[in-house]
C-alpha cells in the first residue's frame, strides 16, 4: 500500500499522461493478450495483408468478428475507467494515450482520447474511405444472414472470436454502402503502421508531462513502447500498474503489480482529499516497487 500511496502522491502533483493497455479492459470482461487472462498463445492476429489479399480469410474474419462485436459492443466502462476520467476530471491529467480499440475510455467519460489503433465502433472503406458505425454494418450482415449464430469458445482482444470453421459456410460479407468496396475495421492491424499525426500527438505529450503514467499494458510492442522510451529521454518519470512484467519497467522509477480497478480508485479517492487545484512542486524521480 505505502506504493500505492506514493503513486497518489506522484498523480497529485498533476501533469500526468496516461498511456493504457488491454489491462485496463479485462474487468469489463474483455481480455487481454498477455496478461493473466491473455490469449496470445492461443489466438493469431489479424494481418493487413492477409484481410486485403485472401478473401476466405476476410469472410472468416468478418464471420468470427460480427459475432464477437456482440461481446465488445456490450462491454462497459469499469472503476479503472472511471478513475481516469475522474483524474481527467480533477484535472491531473494532461492527456489520455490507449492502445486499446474498445472505446471504454470514452464510455467512462474520458475525452480528447488518442487511440493509437483506431475503434472497433468504426468501419472504414478501403476504396472510397468513407467512415461508418458499425452497429449499423452489424445490421447489415444480421439481414444478409438470417440466422446466423455459432457456438463460441472464445473472445478475443481485437474483437473477434473462436468458433469452429464449420459455421462460417454460406456467411456473406457485405460491402460500402456507398460504393460497394471493401470494409475493415477501422483499427490498426499488425502489418499497418499507426498514423504518424497519432504518434505525433502521444510524443507532444509525453515531451509535456511530470508523469508517464503506464495502465494495464506489457510494453511488449513498439507501439506502446516507444513512448516510455521517449519519456526517459525527456527526463519525463514514469509509473506503471500492470497485473505481471513489462519490459517498461527498467525505465520506471515506479511499478505496482496489482488489480487496476483497485489501485485506481484508490489513487482518486486520495487526490479528491487534497482539492481540486493542481498543485506546483516538483518531485524527484524515485525507483520504488509494489507488489501483491
Amino acid at each position: 500500500m505505502e506504493r500505492v500511496n506514493e503513486l497518489a502522491d506522484w498523480v497529485g502533483d498533476g501533469g500526468v499522461v496516461v498511456l493504457s493497455g488491454a489491462g485496463l479492459s479485462t474487468e469489463s470482461g474483455i481480455p487481454d493478450y498477455r496478461g493473466p487472462s491473455g490469449v496470445a498463445r492461443r489466438a493469431t492476429p489479424m494481418t493487413y495483408q492477409t484481410f486485403t489479399g485472401d478473401p476466405a480469410a476476410r469472410r472468416r474474419y468478418w464471420a468470427r468478428s460480427h459475432l464477437g462485436w456482440r461481446t465488445i459492443g456490450d462491454a462497459r466502462a469499469n472503476a479503472g475507467h472511471r478513475a481516469v476520467a475522474r483524474l481527467q476530471e480533477l484535472g491531473r491529467l494532461d492527456g489520455i494515450i490507449t492502445q486499446n480499440v474498445d472505446g471504454l475510455h470514452q464510455d467512462g467519460g474520458a475525452h480528447a482520447v488518442v487511440e493509437l489503433h483506431g475503434n472497433l465502433s468504426r468501419v472504414v472503406c478501403l476504396d472510397c474511405g468513407v467512415r461508418s458505425g458499425r452497429a449499423e454494418l452489424g445490421r447489415r450482415l444480421d439481414a444478409a444472414n438470417p440466422g446466423f449464430a455459432a457456438a463460441v469458445s472464445a473472445v478475443n482482444p481485437d474483437g473477434d472470436v473462436e468458433i469452429d470453421d464449420a459455421a462460417l459456410d454460406g456467411f456473406a460479407v457485405v460491402g460500402c454502402a456507398a460504393c460497394g468496396g471493401m470494409l475493415k475495421p477501422d483499427v490498426v492491424y499488425f502489418g499497418e503502421t499507426v498514423p504518424s499525426e497519432r504518434v505525433a500527438r502521444g510524443f507532444e505529450l509525453v515531451a509535456g508531462a511530470r508523469t508517464l503514467l503506464v495502465l494495464g499494458s506489457s510494453l511488449t510492442v513498439m507501439s506502446g513502447r516507444r513512448f516510455v522510451l521517449r519519456a526517459a529521454k525527456e527526463g519525463v518519470r514514469v509509473a506503471i500498474v500492470n497485473r505481471g512484467v513489462t519490459r517498461g519497467e527498467p525505465y520506471a522509477q515506479l511499478v505496482v503489480d496489482a488489480p487496476l480497478g483497485r489501485v485506481l480508485p484508490e489513487i482518486v479517492r486520495q487526490v479528491e482529499g487534497l482539492g481540486c487545484g493542481k498543485a506546483g512542486d516538483e518531485r524527484a524521480p524515485r525507483w520504488s516497487r509494489f507488489e501483491t
